[in-house]
């Protein structure tokens, strides 16, 4: 035993004792000990002892390994120096080595991995991809000018590492084909402007629980109340009815105010209104809401549709309340005292004018992306097709991101003749369109191995492989012309000009979809939408919150995005903007007004993502916050540490019982860890929970719960302490590379389409450490990833 104890004092001084600089005139000195000797040391000392192959602790035995061979082991190593940056091993309660030694072992080993990754580059091969429903969306978008709404048309997308665009879960059942196939015919139709197209029926509607007592959107007139505005495509010109719907006290009398892109289409009356301020007689209903409808001619095209309410009071003016108790201004989650809208309804197109009939609807339609010629009445047919032929294959290059070849065209014009014959030049494109629409070369994302490859190769993407790849990433879509110019003409490939066209991309409207996509599949935000707080314990909590909620953070992200701030800022970003609902929950005063603005934020608690009310809420249960849940939440999506997945058969956290002293979640939470199988993950995850107490499930600050006052007091397993948000938010940004290493980990899994392995960790490294010259900007670390070998390369496939 004094042996052991003393191998063990020996064995921490090789791992602590620091170097000392020998003078030049010493005596030789004695030969320094190797690094692979001293880090085994260190891998004996604070982890062989559980993760060996008797105890085989996470099915991970490293005594089975050497430091020696790396490279033959580089996916185990990579795991270990995830928990040694995370500080996440040696579990608590176990010895573990101070900074120095952490570092010192981390650096080392991020090095030897590197190199054995540059001597062996391994890319990754994705499979084919299917485009998601929003990909497909934006493409027929930016081919057609076709705004369509693909929930109608096409089923969700599930998820995968976070993403719905990883190519793995991308299949397709010949469930999806039908759809696939009922879309193209609906859209080639709208495309061309086709007046034999049925008429559609379009119903937006409105929630009961959002309260319509301020001005609702940017689009509705000031001096109004509650309704909505639609951006509504209309295929054709022709006639279209609007039909509207209310809900709540259909006898207020009103007026409903409804427009197209502004201009006023109608002041509908409706409700009972006094005919007689002297006798208070009451005249029939003026309108019924059975019958608001408003039909009226609309060229082809996107329009505004709002529909509001004129801003009343509860009484007229002159009136006694006594004497005409017209309606009631109670408010009630899920009941609505008010008149408000129900729904907008769009039907038509009736009595279509289509680009057939006169110049002017050609003009106004669509369609003008798709017949950039036309061939003369009575033409001979070798001139209809070449138009037809010029048409077509502008829009298949676009389509299959490629230029075409003969067998492309000739197929297409097979369609187009077909077409022709039974309905003419337009019926013949269509045709055309349909079938172009269905095609593999657009449905999915093509990557072929060149001729000549050697099996499981790493080689470069193609230009126009590296251009698809660009524009999904950076778009959601697909190349534009210029992008499809530069990779035809060989030049992409040429880094001053890649990173001219990124930068070009970026700065694009297209890129809004790096917030409206990515950011808000990492930060869940789209959980928002089916989150439904307990309507006893918030009944506050409303739609106009919710959508409040959502928009606060988004805005955050665009500026931070749009500006090119450092992604460390999000941590603890100075501002923020809201509306006049948002301000109100939040407590911030002198705001009114459903328009978003900036306002600056000090040393409070609502500094950064984590002071946001989304994230708060999208972390918390239907009837309480989740200490366990947020903890959860950073540990994945601020530090990339994500706990394992809880052990089958853990007891429930038991809620609080009716004639039981009331205890806090805090409380709970620890008697919960007294079992020894909870305490190892939960020692994790609850500190950095228990910082964000302060906030109910809601996103509401708070100093008690249930009449306890609130402890937001954490420690980390590394002995870190802090106190509240604010504390917690000076430590990670401390770690600060942990977080960027995250975002960059998300960003990636987002660009290829794929989860991140263990052999683009080196690439993830690589990309932060040349985006800490620049700040960690957006852009740098944007461009880091579009410069990366798992985004620039591919392995060929495996003999």
């Amino acid at each position: 035993m004094v042996l052991e104890g003393v191998a063990l004092l020996v064995s921490a001084w090789i791992v602590t004792e620091p170097a000392v600089a020998q003078p030049v005139a010493a005596a030789p000195a004695v030969e320094e000990e190797p690094e692979t000797s001293r880090y085994t040391a260190v891998v004996n000392r604070y982890c062989v002892t559980c993760h060996n192959e008797r105890r085989a602790t996470a099915s991970l035995a490293l005594d089975a390994v050497s430091l020696d061979e790396i490279a033959d082991h580089a996916p185990l190593w990579e795991k270990v120096l995830q928990k040694l940056q995370t500080r996440s091993m040696p579990p608590p309660g176990r010895p573990r080595p101070d900074d120095v030694v952490y570092g010192d072992f981390v650096g080392w080993l991020e090095t030897a991995l590197d190199r054995a990754a540059a001597s062996d580059p391994d890319p990754g091969r994705p499979t084919i991809h299917r485009l998601n429903r929003l990909e497909y969306t934006n493409a027929i978008r930016d081919l057609f000018g076709l705004e369509i709404d693909a929930q109608t048309l096409l089923p969700g997308d599930d998820l995968a590492f976070g993403f719905d665009n990883n190519a793995d879960i991308l299949t397709v059942a010949p469930g999806l084909l039908e759809r696939y196939m009922a879309a193209a015919r609906k859209i080639s139709q709208l495309a061309i402007g086709d007046r034999a197209i049925d008429a559609d029926v379009v119903r937006y509607p409105v929630s009961s629980l959002l309260e319509q007592s301020d001005r609702m959107h940017e689009e509705l007139p000031f001096g109004s109340r509650g309704g909505t505005a639609v951006s509504h495509y209309f295929p054709l010109d022709g006639e279209y009815v609007i039909r509207l719907g209310l809900q709540g006290n259909v006898r207020e009398p009103q007026e409903v105010d409804v427009r197209l892109d502004g201009a006023r289409l109608g002041l509908l009356p409706v409700g009972r209104w006094p005919t007689d301020s002297e006798t208070n007689a009451r005249r029939d209903d003026i309108r019924s809401a059975d019958d608001l409808v408003v039909r009226v001619p609309v060229q082809a095209g996107n329009h505004i549709v709002s529909v509001a309410f004129a801003q009343r009071n509860a009484v007229p003016e002159g009136v006694a309340p006594s004497r005409l108790p017209l309606w009631t201004f109670s408010t009630g989650r899920g009941y609505v005292a008010k008149m408000a809208l129900e729904s907008v309804q769009i039907e038509g197109p009736y009595q279509p004018d289509g680009i057939g009939s006169r110049g002017a609807a050609r003009e106004s339609a669509a369609p003008d992306r798709v017949f950039i010629c036309r061939p003369d009445p009575g033409a001979h047919d070798d001139d209809a097709e070449a138009c037809a032929r010029e048409i077509l294959s502008g829009l298949a290059r676009r389509s299959f991101r490629r230029p075409l070849t003969a067998v492309d065209t000739d197929v297409l014009l097979d369609f187009y003749r077909a077409g022709q014959r039974e309905g003419g030049f337009e019926a013949g494109i269509q045709r055309a369109l349909e079938m172009m629409l269905v095609d593999p070369e657009f449905l999915f994302r093509i990557e072929r191995d060149p001729v000549g490859v050697a099996p499981a190769t790493a080689y470069q993407l193609s230009d126009l492989e590296l251009a698809s790849r660009l524009s999904f990433f950076l778009w959601g879509s697909i190349p534009d012309d210029a992008l499809l110019e530069a990779a035809t003409a060989g030049r992409l490939s040429e880094r001053e000009l890649f990173d001219a066209e990124v930068r070009r991309m970026l700065a694009d409207p297209r890129a809004n979809v790096l917030v409206s996509s990515f950011a808000a599949q990492w930060l869940h935000l789209r959980r928002m939408r089916s989150v439904t707080p307990d309507v006893n314990a918030f009944p506050a909590f409303d739609d106009n919150l919710r959508a409040a909620l959502v928009r606060e953070t988004e805005l955050l992200l665009e500026s931070q995005v749009r500006d090119d701030r450092s992604v460390v800022d999000l941590l603890d970003a100075d501002y923020t903007f809201v509306n006049e609902r948002l301000a109100r929950h939040y407590g911030i005063e002198g705001i009114y007004g459903s328009r978003f603005r900036r306002v600056p934020l000090d040393e409070g608690p609502r500094r950064g993502l984590l002071g946001q009310g989304s994230i708060l809420t999208v972390t918390s249960l239907a009837t309480r916050t989740s200490p366990v849940v947020r903890g959860k939440w950073i540990l994945e999506n601020i530090l990339g540490a994500p706990p394992p997945p809880p052990p089958p058969n853990v007891p429930e956290l038991p809620e609080r019982e009716e004639g039981v002293t009331p205890t806090s979640v805090r409380e709970r939470l620890e008697a919960h860890r007294v079992n020894p199988v909870c305490a190892s993950c939960h020692t994790q995850m609850d500190p950095l929970g228990f910082a964000l107490e302060n906030f109910d499930a809601v996103g509401k600050w708070r100093s008690a719960e249930g009449g306890v006052p609130i402890d937001a007091a954490g420690t980390l397993p590394d002995g870190t302490a802090f106190e509240g948000l604010p504390e917690l938010q000076r430590v990670l940004v401390d770690r600060k590379m942990e977080f960027v290493t995250t975002v960059t980990e998300k960003l990636l899994t987002y660009a290829l389409g794929r989860g991140i392995e263990y052999y683009d960790r080196p690439a993830i490294r690589a990309i932060v450490r040349d985006a800490a010259m620049n700040d960690y900007r957006w852009s740098s670390l944007i461009l880091g990833i579009t410069r990366s070998l798992p985004f620039q390369m591919r392995r060929s496939e495996s003999s």
